[in-house]
């Protein structure tokens, strides 16, 4: 240990350069803690604070944090070349209803039998399912055949700042300057 130590407050306030038996006579008095914050510092730099407090609002922030946290999940809708409107309609909705929770989606056309000799039909349904949700999706993975299995990744698209939220705030700025 140094003898002397460059000492902060419990405020973070700054009180200088004195030796450690001062320190840890001020920390005493205070009744908190003396922390070293910057060991490599030339005095070492440390700190009065009640470090089980400082702790307690660390773990505090981290589970704050962790409750803001979102996961994302990939859900699965699968078509079949033949797929007729209405199922299609209702597939189409189930994809746009995922998409607004925020999932991935992972769109998968499935052959049967001779049906991979007509990739084809396969290929316009999903480019279909993409036009049709251009507006509100990303594709992450374009149509790609595996196996006997077409797949296609998409995810919803970035949130862009609307027209109606700036429109505000250019006309609060152009009235402030007129």
């Amino acid at each position: 240990m140094a003898p002397e130590v460059r000492l902060t407050g419990p405020d973070n306030e700054a009180i200088g350069i004195v030796s450690l038996q001062e320190a840890m006579r001020m920390a005493g008095d205070l009744d908190v803690d003396l922390v070293e914050i910057a060991a490599t510092a030339n005095p070492p730099v440390c700190r009065l604070m009640d470090y089980g407090k400082f702790k307690y609002q660390e773990q505090k922030k981290a589970a704050e944090a962790k409750a803001k946290q979102t996961a994302i999940d990939i859900k699965e809708v699968k078509f079949r070349p033949g797929t007729d409107d209405g199922d299609y309609n209702i597939k189409m909705r189930n994809i746009r209803r995922f998409l607004a929770d925020g999932d991935k989606v992972k769109v998968t056309l499935r052959f049967r039998g001779r049906e991979i000799a007509h990739q084809n039909l396969g290929q316009d349904l999903l480019n279909r399912v993409r036009d049709d949700l251009a507006d509100t999706i990303l594709v992450e993975h374009f149509p790609k055949l595996e196996g006997r299995q077409m797949i296609m990744m998409i995810a919803p698209a970035r949130k862009k700042p609307s027209a109606a939220a700036k429109a505000p705030a250019a006309a609060s700025g152009t009235a402030a300057t007129a």
